[in-house]
């Protein structure tokens, strides 16, 4: 366990020159290119993120600044956070899917004097540059740009080396700006002892150790990707991998290429990778299809999780035979899909949380998981139902507060310092911890009913033939109520095959109708929209619930 009363241990993103003489010459980050495996063992990482620190500290910048990070997942993202650490700053990570708009917003509040950017955002960097009167310093964190007179990470010079700051647990280590799909993005101040709480309640959970190797395919200014999916590991002295692609044949290759052992996923990727799966079968022998039907029965009676992945060799073969779990998180998931992958030997475990927690609250885990639940509360983190029915949270785990907003800040806590999820939950008799809704997404029916889409949404996502499915309250013009519609992405292969709009719709609208049979009937959609191209969605995958209701 991390001993937070120790010096090191004040700072986690400083354990890792503890880490670098455990496991020096280990692969601590990597990812596939064109030009093959770039890799960056635990002693080569320490020292490029010191050197990047020396230089922020030669420009100079001051203890408590802000610098900004720019780019898709590589390697040099862990460089960069640990380099702020060491210099005293404070990283805000920036979704590259952003617009420049969006992004400027974000910039022009929290004020950074360096950004950091990869070769593939630099335009749009200077762009952010022109706009945001705090940024003085644009660095790449590569080294092959065409344009040899910016300076990167791998060849800037330093004048000296200096003594590198020592943080608090109050401090602020990073700022994640939400998606702001409900308004105007909010500065998440994640602390060091929030961080440090992530680290402690994972290796308690899991034990993962330098054996261990993670396959990365979430975006990083993502705080689950960074808390969990890099500093977590990196604590264990395991390897984290990224992809240039999310292809599946790509994702493939590196899982076999490396013997990954773990990946962080959103529902919508298991979902798209459990249809993967079906159809490959569907479009084999007759033999093969019988094997596999006989093995999945069969399998759901054996309690040893080795002789389920010894009936599907073949799948596990084709992840890397070293593949051990899922840890999800982001969005609900439909308990059949669990259910499909550990019948099959792969485990899934869910969790819950939000960016203002760190963002971790509960997780199931290798000792306690039941599916369809998001687990048990994580240690040293207390929930509770209050009589709305809300999820309220207190513990380490819980944000310093907004970046500049010390009023929405105080809207979220209550009177007792417990913060307002904003979620619907409860308990059952084991103490698993289960979501039923989101309160802003409730719908309010003209009799008063009221409907939590994503109810309606699970029942709607059992269904092989859609790709995607979301659930809207769409007001009614003669009153202030609402009416539960769904909206509808068909699969490809549907698309395909009926090109007659009306054929498709009325076959979308027989299929949503016998999935729902067993909802009340007031939580049935009482309108079906069809939409052949992908919703609008975050950079964590959830759809914009708003902006879709704009385009209906």
């Amino acid at each position: 366990m991390i001993d937070l009363n120790k010096k090191e241990s004040n700072n986690p993103l400083l354990l890792m020159e503890k880490k670098v003489n455990l496991f020096q010459n280990n692969i601590a980050v990597g990812i596939k290119g064109v030009n093959g495996w770039k890799e960056l063992t635990y002693n080569q990482l320490n020292h490029l993120s010191r050197k990047v620190a020396n230089y922020l500290m030669d420009l100079p910048i001051n203890n408590g600044d802000n610098i900004s990070i720019l780019s898709e997942s590589k390697p040099e993202w862990s460089v960069i956070l640990f380099a702020s650490a060491m210099a005293g700053t404070v990283s805000v990570p920036l979704d590259s899917k952003s617009t420049v708009y969006e992004l400027t917003n974000i910039l022009t509040d929290c004020n950074p004097k360096v950004l950091f950017v990869s070769k593939q955002y630099y335009e749009t960097a200077l762009e952010l540059k022109n706009n945001v009167d705090s940024i003085k310093h644009i660095i790449l964190m590569d080294n092959d740009y065409k344009n040899t007179d910016i300076p990167n990470i791998y060849n800037i010079k330093i004048q000296k080396e200096y003594e590198f700051k020592n943080k608090s647990l109050l401090d602020t280590a990073l700022i994640i700006y939400t998606s702001g799909t409900t308004g105007i993005a909010k500065g998440v101040q994640t602390t060091f002892g929030n961080i440090l709480s992530q680290l402690e309640a994972f290796e308690l959970m899991y034990d993962l150790n330098e054996n261990d190797c993670f396959l990365s395919i979430l975006p990083m200014n993502h705080l689950l990707e960074l808390t969990v999916g890099l500093l977590t590991l990196l604590n264990a002295g395991s390897s984290i991998y990224y992809s240039s692609s999310l292809n599946p044949k790509d994702l493939l290759e590196v899982m076999r290429g490396k013997g990954v052992t773990y990946m962080l996923v959103v529902p919508a990727f298991l979902k798209l990778l459990k249809s993967s799966i079906t159809n490959q079968v569907n479009k084999s022998g007759k033999i093969a299809q019988g094997y596999f039907s006989l093995s999945f029965l069969l399998a759901k009676y054996l309690p040893f999780g080795f002789v389920r992945k010894l009936l599907f060799k073949k799948f596990h073969d084709k992840f890397g035979g070293r593949f051990k779990a899922c840890i999800c998180g982001g969005a609900p998931l439909d308990t059949g899909i669990a259910e499909f992958f550990n019948t099959m030997g792969i485990n899934i475990y869910q969790g819950y949380g939000m960016t203002e927690t760190s963002p971790v609250i509960s997780t199931n885990s290798p000792n306690m998981n039941k599916p369809g639940s998001v687990g048990k509360p994580i240690d040293g983190v207390r929930v509770k139902i209050d009589k709305n029915g809300e999820i309220c949270v207190k513990g380490p785990n819980v944000m310093k507060g907004y970046y500049n907003r010390p009023d929405l800040t105080a809207e979220v806590f209550d009177k007792e310092g417990w913060l307002r999820t904003g979620d619907i939950g409860k308990f059952d008799n084991d103490g698993y911890l289960y979501v039923t809704g989101r309160i802003k997404n409730l719908i309010v029916l003209s009799g008063g009913k009221k409907v939590h889409p994503e109810e309606v949404e699970l029942e709607l996502e059992k269904s092989n033939i859609f790709r995607e499915a979301c659930v809207l309250g769409i007001k009614k013009k003669d009153n202030n109520t609402e009416e539960v519609c769904a909206v509808i992405v068909p699969s490809e292969e549907l698309i395909e095959k009926y090109s007659d709009d009306k054929q498709l719709d009325a076959l979308i609208k027989k299929e949503v109708g016998m999935l729902v049979k067993q909802l009340a009937s007031y939580k049935r959609p009482t309108k079906i929209y069809v939409k052949k191209d992908e919703l609008p969605k975050t950079s964590t995958r959830k759809v914009k619930r708003r902006e879709l209701v704009a385009k209906i």
